[in-house]
């Protein structure tokens, strides 16, 4: 049972830890990307069925 007293805080400090990195990326944009979503949908480099 001792071993819960440390288990415990140290898995709610990475969760925080994890969600306070999620929240800072969120909040900087680093998931927004139009110009790069519609240059992909029109380019052919990408293609979805290899060539035989």
């Amino acid at each position: 049972m001792t071993v819960l007293s440390y288990l415990i805080p140290i898995s709610l400090i990475l969760g925080g830890a994890g969600l306070i990195a999620f929240i800072y990326t969120v909040r900087s944009d680093q998931y927004d990307d139009p110009e790069g979503d519609a240059r992909r949908i029109l380019s052919d480099e990408w293609d979805d069925h290899p060539k035989p």
